[in-house]
């Protein structure tokens, strides 16, 4: 049988002869990126071979040079014998593998602000879950009760509790616990209705002022995560990463499509629990000293494609008209079940979903935005990989979801990332030099380039006539960062290895550019429509609110130039950030907030643009920038080269 051997990885498996190289590298848990997920479409899935033979497919995503040296795309690559495979760095930009603390001010003023919207709305804010410590009798010949009857009675006659609940974990951990304490005891309990309480967990000594929480987002492309002191709302730790589910897919219908595979629905369930959100926790827990037994709230939100892979249940009938989702509000689920590693007694609560294509994130960020105690129309909408929008006000919501891929969040651009420490989020042209300058998050060396980066370079290199249109870069422009392949497909390059010292150079190509502008249409298309469908236009628009994970930085003026947003005045729209994750982090702290957003989710109206004859017709004409009616962008006209 053949050996592959990845480096740097410097893992080797063995392999059948005509075993598909991609595949071989899933099976090696081996991160190669593949949008696609291996369907020969994106050719994100380059990787070179350093020793041996292999048969692969010739592709247009190859271009000589590199054919030369020995670049494959892995999807398109059968092994033929022992061989050795470098993977390649860019791959590791959108991997879910490497782990971001990211805490500071910012956070402090948007969750300042979250909490503002249920305070100011007279909802109570504060954990429902109790400690208490107790100092419980010692056994005696005389007195000897069980050790569970000795725990009733104290908590009865001093606490006031009739009926107390455990279940068999906790009945286990009794007897080594009460005697290593000399029967002192902290328990954490849940009240369950009147002189009603289920325990969930048992600590020696005095633990009563250490209470902790997870409030978890799960996009497409990106999981954020924060550890809460659940008695002060403090946010104690912050994480980010990659979702490791990437490797299967850039998207939820590739994903659906691989859970359908053998093993699929398993392999994308370890992906998101044991590669993602675990090492999440870890890291969390590790800066904020706290142990995972210490964790007794968990809240999640995700998509609706995103909530059922989690839970590891069949999502291929979301996918399939009529487009039906097996649960949109799901039952409590214990940590243990799912292998979280918190509290085994920890219920995961996970924020309800609307439909097929709108889920718990989109009710989460509704909640947190405060859209649904205000008069004024508000837009709200979700830049993620699956772009959704929510317009309404406290009287109604109407809600649809647009197919706008990973583009927004750097996937399927070929030096694209999430926006994280290195990525590229701003870029100027300069109109009459052509000169470029970059701005990179936390002012390191650029290593890619996020959603609001694509934004601004696209918008510069239109006004300044360096593409189309259509978006497609022309040859007759006087600079040394445009060039052409073999295939007379156009590249321009944002950074040159040689000028910042870096492995390769930073670029952006046609395809590129047509995968961002197919991803902008869809969102000012579902836009479009949503408003058609009301009898309103854009001038009824009080607020627009931008959420999702394209980054702050992300500049209005230029969003609108590329006709991503309608033209409208730039003072309408905010940046509100994870809005998932702050209304996990409100529903965590306050029972009168978990309430509200299950209020929101059935308040919600789903438009499905795809049963809408007029929607395509939308989007078409929003796939040019920035929209085929120039009319729509009057502010924009004259920049328009």
């Amino acid at each position: 049988m053949p050996k592959v051997k990845f480096i740097p990885e410097n893992i080797e498996i063995e392999a059948n002869k005509g075993d598909n190289l991609l595949e071989i590298a899933r099976k090696a848990d081996v991160f190669i990126d593949a949008p696609c997920s291996g369907n020969g479409t994106c050719g994100k899935c380059k990787v070179k071979v350093e020793k041996g033979k292999v048969n692969t497919q010739k592709s247009r995503h190859i271009n000589e040079k590199e054919e030369n040296l020995g670049y494959v795309l892995a999807c398109e690559t059968e092994v033929v014998e022992d061989v050795v495979i470098e993977t390649l760095s860019h791959s590791s930009n959108m991997a879910g593998m490497k782990i971001e603390t990211l805490s500071g001010p910012e956070d402090k003023k948007i969750f300042q602000r979250a909490v503002k919207q249920v305070t100011d709305n007279n909802m109570e804010f504060g954990t429902y879950v109790k400690k208490d410590y107790l100092q419980i009798s010692n056994p005696t010949l005389d007195d000897n009760i069980s050790d569970w009857d000795r725990i009733k009675r104290h908590m009865r006659n001093k606490l006031g509790l009739s009926k107390v609940f455990c279940r068999l974990p906790i009945l286990r951990r009794l007897p080594h616990i009460l005697r290593e304490s000399d029967f002192n005891i902290t328990i954490t309990h849940i009240p369950r209705g009147e002189n009603k309480t289920t325990i969930i967990n048992i600590e020696k000594g005095d633990t009563t002022d250490r209470l902790f929480g997870v409030a978890l987002d799960i996009g497409t492309t990106s999981v954020a995560a924060c550890l809460v002191d659940l008695y002060e709302g403090k946010l104690l730790a912050k994480a980010s990463s990659g979702n490791s589910q990437m490797k299967y897919g850039a998207d939820i219908i590739n994903r659906i499509v691989f859970s359908t595979k053998k093993n699929g629905l398993e392999k994308l369930k370890h992906a998101i629990i044991h590669e993602t959100i675990n090492p999440l926790l870890e890291k969390m827990f590790n800066e904020a000293d706290v142990d995972r037994n210490e964790v007794i709230s968990f809240v999640a939100a995700g998509n609706t494609t995103m909530c059922h892979l989690l839970l590891g249940i069949y999502p291929d009938y979301l996918r399939r008209e009529p487009y039906i989702p097996t649960f949109v509000k799901a039952p409590f689920i214990k940590a243990s079940e799912l292998e979280i590693n918190v509290n085994p007694e920890t219920f995961l609560y996970i924020a309800p979903s609307v439909a097929s294509y709108v889920g718990g994130d989109i009710t989460s960020g509704v909640l947190s935005s405060g859209m649904w105690s205000k008069d004024e129309n508000t837009l709200f909408i979700d830049l993620g990989t699956n772009g959704e929008i929510v317009f309404g006000n406290k009287e109604f919501f109407i809600t649809c979801a647009c197919s706008s891929g990973p583009a927004f969040e750097g996937g399927e651009i070929s030096s694209g990332m999430r926006a994280s420490s290195g990525a590229i989020d701003s870029v100027s042209i300069d109109e009459n030099t052509l000169n470029l300058n970059i701005g990179t998050i936390n002012d390191e060396k650029p290593k890619g380039i996020c959603g609001s980066g694509i934004i601004d370079l696209i918008a510069d290199m239109m006004k300044t006539g360096i593409v189309d249109r259509k978006g497609k870069i022309k040859k007759d422009v006087n600079t040394d960062r445009i060039r052409f392949d073999e295939h007379d497909i156009g590249e321009y390059v944002i950074a040159f290895k040689d000028e910042w010292d870096i492995e390769e150079d930073i670029s952006i190509t046609d395809i590129d550019i047509d995968n961002f502008i197919k991803a902008k249409g869809a969102i000012y298309s579902g836009i479009s429509t949503l408003l058609n469908n009301l009898g309103m236009d854009t001038d009824m628009i009080d607020k627009v609110l931008i959420a999702g994970g394209i980054g702050s930085s992300i500049s209005i003026e230029k969003a609108i130039e590329i006709g991503l947003f309608p033209d409208m005045d730039h003072d309408k729209f905010a940046y509100i950030g994870n809005t998932s994750l702050m209304g996990c982090y409100l529903t965590i702290m306050s029972e009168d907030a978990r309430r509200k957003m299950e209020d929101v989710a059935e308040q919600m109206t789903y438009m499905e643009l795809s049963a809408d004859p007029s929607y395509m017709d939308e989007f078409v004409a929003a796939c040019f920038l920035p929209h085929t009616n120039i009319e729509r962008f009057p502010t924009v006209v004259n920049k328009v080269s």
